[in-house]
């Protein structure tokens, strides 16, 4: 029987910027699971102490990895395995509320109770506003009426003071500068108001608990406040024990600069109450030594062969290698190229089909890769290519400030093995001119014996 490729669902499928949501079922025929070629489980240790070590207690963890290296799709897959432990989560893109440029603990809290309220009230369970709706009344008269929150329900009152100072920087100043000094008193309601109240109505409807998935905020601007911190430290370090203090189990992603602070032990006890954040590296498909790692390399080959045929068996799909690209090497190569970086992967074989129909030809794929290592190129400045020669000799990234220039650039990629974390320079970039003759040097600079 011969398989007909559905381009548009292929074309749709390969859109790097979507998340898989892993409660649909089309969304689920694509996931590949990548924790044996990842080196850690990071899905089931967020899960396992939620639901088996402290479902009673509230818990908070952290998150974080490279942008676009499948952490939604992994917290979507987190989602799903609570609700069929029978929790009920709230799996929201803080993006979606907040400007990653200008954010402040109050925004964060507030977002929250929002989506959690949102969430409830979906489901038959009413929130009432009580502390809130004195908390409005006076935010209107703060602004002279401008904001009409009297008698609201909570998410709406919430998001009519979201959305008249999403767009209003000044606005949200002066916002800010009102709730600052109320900001544990919003907190003890939305405790004892919101959180505590739900968890007590899910628990009499047979339901285990209450989860909150805080996605996106390791999108936080790096910009400096005035008091000469960075956006996420003052968010996250100097703010980290209030964020805590959510009486419900929590999960937020963070800025993956925030490994490399001086201060990651301060992050560690204050928001992640001594726990250390799970960072999710790429997907192994190479080795330290420069070879593949084959099953890495298979899994890749499997979640290219997926988005274009979801409804075929894993082994059958093998055999159709050859209705997408012209022979096995090429589909590597797109594999090898990407280092393991899914949202790469699926951009590079989305630039493939703006360009013509499967089968892609090696040429099609290699006009792609060199348009992608030549915007890489372009960003690079001298002190960089240093540090990235020092990657290729030592395998490590010390410090906020090589993070900064390399990883957040993505010159450089994290895996795990089982020696440990090591890292490698995005492949494109290692077949550049600069990198290989400063091989050809090194290696003609080292005495023969």
């Amino acid at each position: 029987m011969r398989h007909t490729l559905n381009l548009l669902r292929f074309f749709k499928a390969c859109n790097p910027s979507k998340t898989l949501a892993m409660g649909d079922v089309a969304d689920r025929q694509y996931y590949i699971d990548f924790s044996d070629v990842r080196g850690c489980k990071i899905v089931e240790e967020l899960q396992r102490t939620i639901a088996r070590i402290s479902p009673d207690e509230p818990t908070c963890q952290l998150f974080t990895g490279h942008i676009g290296c499948g952490k939604s799709t992994e917290l979507q897959r987190l989602k799903a395995e609570l609700e069929s432990a029978g929790f009920h989560v709230v799996y929201f893109e803080s993006s979606q509320d907040l400007d990653m440029a200008d954010i402040d603990i109050s925004d964060i809290l507030l977002s929250v109770a929002r989506q959690v309220s949102l969430s409830l009230e979906a489901v038959g369970i009413k929130i009432t506003a009580g502390y809130f709706s004195n908390l409005f009344k006076e935010i209107g008269d703060f602004f002279h009426n401008s904001i009409e929150l009297s008698e609201a329900e909570l998410s709406i009152g919430i998001a009519k003071i979201t959305a008249k100072t999403k767009d209003s920087p000044h606005l949200r100043t002066h916002l800010r500068q009102y709730l600052e000094p109320r900001t544990n008193s919003i907190l003890q309601a939305i405790n004892e108001e919101v959180l505590e109240k739900a968890i007590k109505q899910l628990k009499f409807r047979g339901q285990k608990g209450l989860v909150v998935i805080v996605d996106n905020l390791d999108r936080v601007d790096m910009r400096p406040m005035p008091s000469g911190r960075s956006q996420p430290e003052y968010l996250f370090i100097d703010r980290g024990e209030q964020l805590r203090r959510l009486n419900c189990h929590v999960v937020y992603t963070i800025p993956l600069g925030l490994i490399f602070s001086n201060e990651y032990q301060t992050l560690k006890n204050r928001l992640g109450g001594g726990i250390a954040p799970k960072v999710l590296p790429m997907v192994r498909v190479r080795q330290r030594s420069g070879g593949d790692y084959e099953p890495g390399m298979s899994l890749l080959r499997q979640l290219v062969l997926a988005r274009a045929f979801p409804d075929i068996t894993w082994n059958a799909r093998f055999a159709l290698i050859t209705e997408l690209f012209d022979n096995l090497e090429t589909l590597d190569r797109l594999c090898r190229v990407s280092g393991g970086h899914i949202r790469n992967l699926l951009g590079l074989l989305y630039s493939c089909l703006q360009r013509q129909d499967p089968p892609f030809s090696q040429a099609c794929l290699e006009a792609v890769i060199k348009d992608y290592r030549d915007d890489l190129l372009l960003a690079i400045d001298d002190q960089e290519w240093e540090l990235l020669f020092q990657v290729v000799e030592q395998q490590t990234v010390r410090g906020e400030t090589e993070y900064q220039r390399l990883l957040r650039s993505m010159f450089v990629f994290e895996y795990r093995d089982p020696q440990g974390r090591w890292f490698g320079i995005s492949p494109a970039l290692a077949e550049s001119e600069k990198v290989l003759s400063w091989q050809q040097e090194r290696m003609l600079s080292v005495p023969q014996s």
